[in-house]
């Protein structure tokens, strides 16, 4: 910490839905423009409660949260990216002071919008319009069925803290935030101090929106040395950055004894493999060096996933250098992001700077060869265009290092956090997986390959040792998302040196903020508590036919009960010949009586879900709109000629659409024969009115 520096304003906190900066602080952090060192602001908690800050969380934030569905709340993740949207030129403009160039910004600004509008979207498509998650099926615990268990997943009852790293300061909160906001659980989120300042902006945004519930997002601005002394079990702690600072905070007694929940996501030496089959000049190849560079160069090589360990065969080790080397010198420009053509900034400030430097001074000093670039000041270009060198700003060339020991230590445990990659040889395929492994666990790797046997070969090789996997070949070179993006959809985390926690991975991230629990009890209570009718529940057979009544009359447990319906040889007959589906079963008595699952001929199990829905259809317009799907279908017992069928069916769960004037109901069907057999059992999804 350095003293304050009078005349600069405070970066602000929001806490307990107020904007708060310290009324006098002795100590605090200068942050600066990385491109210019112009000096910004200050940052400082002093006087800051974190006690009633969370407290607050606990109470008010958990209160608001807790009037709304998980579908209500995803509408307001939507609606929130609307508003954003709207503003992302206002935070490009404050981004830039951070050293991010216009693509940078994309990833950030842009990217942290998507992650709001795939969560707004996934949690209405995926999630019940209620705030309990089942998971799983009942579990018959008693041979009459009056007692039986299953899994809930329910929201955690305190906060979810969120530390965050400096090179993303609008994704990086975003992208924890939303699956948070879903389950309905507060935010807490503290942004690194470099870049803090537009974690700030894009908050102040979000507040002035007016469409989260109070307590549901606050910002601490500066150190919060003792925020994990007032956490306990009933809280989750998300921390981006460092392995040393994630072990410093997985040692606090509160998360070691006192049962926070914790995950991290740390230093990552990723690892990008050229598959043996991806000579140069092949599409391959050319997609290899292209994500390669784009990797070393987007935020100035500042991301947790960017490209470390480049693992190719050993006699391509100049091939790929000098080709890395004239897509820099062709594409990339270094400057301030605010002048025109730049293509990369600088990193977040000079300590950053030094500590780059430093990273591969150390790899050199190790036996690292520079094959690209300089630890020297690079000439740039400024914000008024002139170019020259360096002077106040952090910037620094793209560096590639090659290697004569491809075991040397440093390069798979070092890592130079800035626009550096090394680049090392193997022999054979194995090897390959040898090296990569040697990264004691990453969040990403990359294989390019157009071999499936080589493909298949190296991903279950690294798998294990990484949290996610890209194939990259001719076929998707052109649409994929590339090696050093994490999308919404799919899990971001690593095992090992990469901390071991996940998030992202689409719903799987939503109930990281909630408790599974299993519980026990009679079909009753279990429908009563989860709001899906389970087996040996009460149902309702009323005089009303369940498909005459709108959504807002529908229970669950309305029910009716067909009558029986013979099935003659005659009807299999007609069935088969109109369908064309003459499958022996149903045609040939010899072949069929032969089948050990069959006494002779058999019906369709389709002409059976087909008469089903003519016993319990009632045909006049009314509340139902449309039945669009059948789920969990089963045939249990063949149904011969001769034989009849009822059907069962009851309101199983009632969803309704916020944004429309109708909602989905599921309901459980039961086939049953004329001696109350089951037939076939599954899910009628319809749409109905409200």
């Amino acid at each position: 910490m350095t003293s304050t520096t009078v005349g600069l304003d405070f970066v602000p906190s929001f806490v307990q839905d107020a904007w708060w900066t310290p009324e006098t602080a002795t100590t605090g952090a200068e942050v600066r423009d990385a491109s210019t060192g112009e000096a910004l602001a200050q940052v400082s908690t002093e006087g800051l409660d974190l006690a009633a800050v969370v407290n607050y969380g606990r109470t008010v934030g958990q209160a608001g949260l807790g009037k709304l569905t998980f579908h209500q709340r995803s509408l307001k993740l939507k609606e929130l990216a609307q508003f954003l949207n709207g503003h992302r030129e206002a935070l490009y403009e404050i981004s830039h002071r951070s050293g991010a160039t216009k693509i940078d910004n994309m990833i950030d600004v842009d990217g942290g919008i998507g992650v709001l509008f795939t969560f707004g979207s996934k949690g209405r498509r995926e999630l019940p319009n209620s705030q309990v998650v089942i998971d799983g099926p009942a579990e018959v615990l008693s041979k009459d069925g009056s007692f039986i268990g299953e899994h809930i997943y329910t929201r955690i009852p305190g906060v979810a803290v969120q530390i965050n790293a400096f090179n993303f300061p609008v994704w990086g909160m975003l992208e924890k935030f939303a699956p948070a906001f879903i389950a309905g659980v507060p935010t807490i989120v503290k942004p690194a101090t470099p870049t803090g300042y537009v974690t700030a902006a894009a908050v102040k945004l979000i507040i002035e929106s007016n469409i989260l519930p109070a307590g549901s997002l606050q910002l601490i601005s500066g150190s919060a040395r003792d925020l994990l002394d007032h956490l306990d079990y009933r809280d989750a702690v998300a921390f981006t950055g460092s392995a040393a600072t994630a072990n410093k905070l997985k040692s606090h007694p509160n998360v070691a004894r006192g049962g926070i929940r914790f995950t991290a996501e740390a230093d990552s030496l990723n690892a990008a493999i050229l598959g043996p089959d991806a000579a140069p000049g092949t599409p391959e190849f050319d997609a290899f060096i292209k994500s390669l560079v784009t990797e070393m160069t987007a935020k100035a090589g500042q991301k947790c996933t960017s490209i470390r360990r480049t693992i190719v065969p050993k006699d391509w080790v100049q091939d790929v250098v000098a080709a890395v080397q004239a897509r820099i010198d062709e594409r990339v420009v270094v400057g301030d992001p605010r002048a025109e053509g730049v293509t990369m900034g600088a990193l977040a400030s000079l300590e950053q700077l030094a500590d780059v430097r430093a990273a591969v001074q150390d790899m050199l000093d190790a036996g690292g060869e520079l094959a690209y670039g300089s630890l020297d000041a690079p000439k740039v270009t400024r914000q008024d265009g002139s170019v020259g060198v360096a002077d106040g700003g952090a910037f620094m060339s793209p560096v590639l290092l090659t290697w004569a020991d491809a075991e040397a230590e440093a390069v798979h445990s070092r890592e130079a956090f800035g626009p550096v990659s090394s680049v090392i040889g193997y022999e054979d395929i194995d090897d390959a997986i040898r090296l990569a492994a040697m990264g004691s666990g990453s969040l990403v790797a990359t294989v390019a390959t157009n071999d499936p046997e080589a493909a298949r070969q190296l991903v279950t090789g690294i798998a294990a040792h990484h949290g996610r996997v890209l194939v990259l070949n001719r076929e998707d070179a052109r649409t994929s998302t590339g090696h050093g993006s994490p999308v919404p959809h799919l899990v971001h985390g690593g095992p090992g040196r990469a901390g071991g926690g996940e998030e992202l991975g689409g719903i799987r991230s939503v109930l990281h903020h909630m408790q599974r629990t299993a519980i026990q009890g009679s079909p009753n209570m279990l429908t009563a508590i989860t709001g899906v009718w389970h087996t040996g529940a009460d149902r309702n057979f009323g005089d009303v036919h369940p498909f005459r009544k709108s959504l807002a009359e529908l229970k669950i447990g309305d029910a009716i009960r067909s009558d029986l319906r013979q099935i003659t040889l005659e009807d299999i007959t007609e069935f088969a010949n109109s369908t064309g589906d003459t499958f022996y079963a149903h045609t040939n008595q010899a072949a069929a009586e032969a089948n050990p699952f069959f006494p002779g001929i058999v019906a369709h199990g389709y002409l059976l879900l087909a008469w089903g829905a003519g016993l319990f259809v009632e045909p006049a317009p009314g509340p139902v709109l449309a039945n669009y799907g059948l789920d969990n279908g089963r045939f249990v017992t063949p149904v011969a000629a001769g034989d009849s069928i009822r059907v069962t069916l009851t309101a199983k769960k009632i969803t309704p659409r916020e944004t429309d004037e109708y909602g989905e109901v599921a309901w459980d069907a039961v086939l049953t024969n004329q001696n109350d057999e089951i037939v076939a059992t599954y899910d009628v999804l319809t749409l109905v009115e409200k």
